[in-house]
């Protein structure tokens, strides 16, 4: 896959508060192209590319088909996924979900943070097709791409509805955010995981709050990711820790102390993957290095280029998470070594399959649904 420079527009945008990108880049599907000229009035490179004050989160709801996701990646560890949202408010200036937002033919920066879409009906969406008979039994992922308990769903609730199916059922579930806002589901998540029906991830990327702050501008503190292991692990719901994603000379210097703090916070085991730079997902990087970090920016993509055979990215299922090489067997083995001096289990524990019971949600007389 071939890196474009970055055009002139973007090199003179700004960083936003409270936002990871700070352009709305073109997508790799759109036919149109932009080009700025200044006209004497001293508007140059305040076109509808790059904006002076961040741009407000738009939510817009969509009435979807089917929520199930079917996983064919031989590197995922589950058969089905489910994502409440499309985009993210988090802004992750290194999210491998951004270049999805292309399929809406919106922009994988700011629109990708900005402009959210939620699937109002995803519940009874999971309703129809847990009862399916073809429906095979086995944990979903919800949050595979977008977090589940980004900012909005403290009014969307939409996670929750579709926990609170989940959990009715019993089927086996796992969750990833890197969000506090978990912790309001407990009252569902520990008597699931009683059942060995319910596993939560936390993402730690760094425990440096201003490294954060700039990164993934709208994820929940450091500290407060670690109070959320605590207090799930607290309540008997088994938690791990992803430090991910590990970007060289940036937050990879950190790696034995997260773990550290994860075993500390109670957590059981550790997960990582190496930063992944997909699509839109390179120049929209590298835009944040030349806003963040100038003086490393180099070096960290030619590092990041090391693992991944001198390009920025590789697809191939073998190595995207981990990259390969030297310093790619560097950071594995740092990982192995610091989670065994804590205890901490290298895999996620399994999750039962047994207890799923799709007859509690059959119509019964009246034409109201058995489930709550």
């Amino acid at each position: 896959m071939s890196e474009a420079p970055l055009p002139d527009d973007r090199q003179r945008a700004q960083p936003l508060k409270g936002r990871g990108s700070a352009t709305r880049l073109a997508h790799r599907f759109q036919q149109e192209a932009r080009e700025a000229h200044d006209d004497g009035w001293g508007s140059l490179g305040e076109g509808a590319d790059t904006l002076s004050v961040p741009p407000e989160t738009v939510v817009t709801p969509e009435t979807v088909k089917s929520i199930l996701a079917r996983n064919d990646s031989p590197d995922l560890p589950f058969t089905w996924s489910i994502n409440p949202y499309r985009g993210c408010e988090h802004g992750c200036i290194y999210c491998y979900a951004r270049p999805t937002h292309s399929y809406l033919n919106l922009s994988p920066g700011l629109d990708f943070e900005t402009r959210l879409i939620a699937k109002v009906n995803a519940a009874d969406c999971l309703r129809r097709e847990l009862q399916k008979k073809s429906h095979e039994v086995s944990p979903i992922n919800v949050g595979s791409a977008t977090d589940p308990y980004q900012p909005v769903e403290r009014t969307w609730r939409i996670t929750r509805s579709v926990l609170e199916v989940l959990t009715a059922t019993g089927h086996p579930f796992s969750i990833v955010t890197k969000s506090s806002g978990v912790e309001r589901d407990l009252d569902l998540l520990a008597p699931a995981a009683t059942r060995q029906q319910a596993l939560v991830l936390i993402s730690i990327t760094t425990l440096d709050a201003d490294l954060s702050r700039r990164l993934e501008p709208r994820g929940a503190a450091p500290h407060r990711r670690l109070q959320t292991v605590r207090r799930l692990a607290e309540a008997g719901v088994p938690v791990g820790v992803n430090v991910a994603p590990i970007i060289p000379f940036l937050n990879e210097p950190e790696i034995e102390r997260i773990i550290e703090a994860a075993a500390q916070a109670g957590a059981r085991s550790i997960h990582y993957t190496v930063v992944r730079l997909p699509w839109e997902v390179n120049p929209l990087f590298q835009e944040w290095l030349s806003h963040h970090v100038p003086e490393r920016a180099e070096r960290i993509m030619a590092r990041i280029r090391d693992m991944r055979g001198g390009e920025a990215y590789q697809a191939d299922f073998a190595t995207r998470m981990r990259g390969w090489g030297p310093w790619a067997q560097l950071i594995a083995q740092r990982v192995n070594k610091a989670s065994a001096r804590h205890g901490l289990a290298r895999q996620a524990p399994n999750l039962s399959n047994s207890g799923f019971d799709p007859s509690v949600l059959s119509v019964v007389a009246g034409g109201q649904q058995a489930l709550f």
